[in-house]
């Protein structure tokens, strides 16, 4: 069986959000929750708690994100004062 990219779902306590997602990726997170649950031998995952691990792990993955993230945060940052 192949390894999925996300790991154990935290039990977090949760903060409301409404999304609306297009049917085919609503089935597609349904299967990834019943595949997860599976995999880490618990009964079920509700889909919904794996939007918050996918947009963590996708944003904690992206390069070019990271970049402008960390240049943003230098640029943020006070520069030191002259001696």
């Amino acid at each position: 069986m192949t390894k999925l990219r996300l790991g154990p779902i935290a039990d977090d306590r949760p903060i409301r959000v409404t999304v609306e997602l297009p049917a085919a990726v609503h089935r597609d997170l349904v299967e990834y929750a019943r595949l997860l649950a599976h995999e880490s031998g618990r009964a079920e995952i509700a889909p919904a708690k794996l939007i918050l691990p996918m947009l963590t792990r996708f944003m904690e993955t992206d390069r070019g994100y990271q970049k402008q993230r960390a240049r943003a945060r230098s640029n943020d940052e006070p520069s030191p004062d002259p001696v």
